[in-house]
């Protein structure tokens, strides 16, 4: 009895070095895979940036500047939330940005004409929401491409806001926008918190609701979402809805930050938006969604500029940077699961 003793022991100790090789070839092999790195590009991408801004820059880990940044990402952040919604389905909104600065021409314009900033801020949301069916039901229902029909919004909420202002910016004032920009929840200012809220309740729609299940299937396989039940029309007109509810609020945002409605074209916003979208792991093919990824991605965009802001790096140099940012992020998707 004593000898198979002797000989289990001797086993059980060779049995223990070889899981440490195991473990190591498969974290190599993680490692050298392209699709890993392509999963987490976003997050690679934000940690290498910050500690090259950081070794750079004695101000970019300040207290006050991560707070500027995440209250200047606030913004983008939401609309990101909202791309996000759109492109899952394999579409894509071009006219966020001007939906964006409509909304908050109407606050201004609302809040100018006497009206309280609850009254103001309501009207801004129902232009986003207008704004947003309106581009769902073209494209649903009248089986016109999202490119084409969304093109054609930007410039008619463009030119709206030129109407409604008269061209000129509009000033507001009020205590409530004040604070929104101001205040404080704890260590997150009110706009950077409501932006969190944002995408905590995006994240919930997304991955745990029926309707976040449908908005992933009718992007990823239409037709076998159509014969599955599932009303494609309906979840396309709801998704640029919501974008154009996104800009609504980035439109209050926005005002609130500047305290004033100007009637120009955010463009940059737009960009921005797609990109961290793309950033965010995000397939524009559809079928795959994200809001941890487009969040991280609206931060590293931020924080990009932010840094090169910092370093006296000339504006004009600032967008190329983010662009190629948003290039190798493209071609790095062509390795994701």
């Amino acid at each position: 009895m004593a000898a198979p003793t002797r000989d289990r022991e001797p086993r059980q100790a060779d049995a223990a070095p070889s899981r440490a090789p195991a473990w190591t070839a498969r974290a190599r092999r993680t490692v050298r895979d392209p699709a890993f790195w392509a999963d987490w590009t976003v997050v690679v991408a934000l940690i290498v940036l910050v500690v090259v801004f950081a070794s750079l820059s004695d101000v970019f880990l300040t207290a006050g500047n991560v707070e500027s940044i995440l209250v200047a990402s606030s913004i983008l952040v939401v609309l990101a939330i909202g791309q996000t919604a759109v492109v899952a389905t394999a579409g894509i909104d071009l006219s966020l940005g001007s939906i964006l600065t409509v909304s908050s021409v109407v606050l201004g314009w609302a809040h100018a004409g006497g009206m309280g900033i609850a009254v103001a801020c309501l009207l801004c949301v129902a232009t986003g929401l207008l704004a947003g069916t309106i581009n769902g039901l073209v494209v649903a229902r009248g089986k016109i491409t999202d490119f084409i029909v969304t093109l054609g919004m930007l410039s008619v909420a463009y030119g709206a806001a030129l109407v409604i202002s008269d061209g000129r910016p509009v000033r507001v004032q009020d205590q409530f926008l004040l604070t929104l920009t101001t205040g404080s929840l704890g260590p997150l200012r009110y706009n950077v918190a409501l932006a969190a809220l944002v995408a905590v309740l995006g994240h919930v729609v997304l991955f745990h609701t029926r309707f976040g299940t449908h908005l992933l299937a009718t992007g990823g396989a239409p037709e076998a979402a159509r014969a599955a039940g599932v009303d494609v029309a309906r979840v396309k007109i709801a998704v640029y809805a919501i974008s154009g509810l996104m800009g609504a609020i980035g439109g209050i945002l926005l005002t609130a930050r500047v305290g004033a409605a100007e009637p120009t074209t955010a463009t940059t916003l737009l960009l921005n938006s797609v990109a961290a979208v793309v950033l965010g792991g995000v397939s524009l093919f559809g079928g795959r969604g994200s809001i941890l990824g487009p969040v991280a991605g609206a931060l590293l965009l931020t924080a990009l500029i932010n840094g090169l802001t910092l370093l006296a790096v000339s504006q004009f140099w600032q967008p190329i940077a983010v662009g190629l940012v948003v290039i190798v992020s493209a071609l790095m998707m062509r390795f994701r699961r």
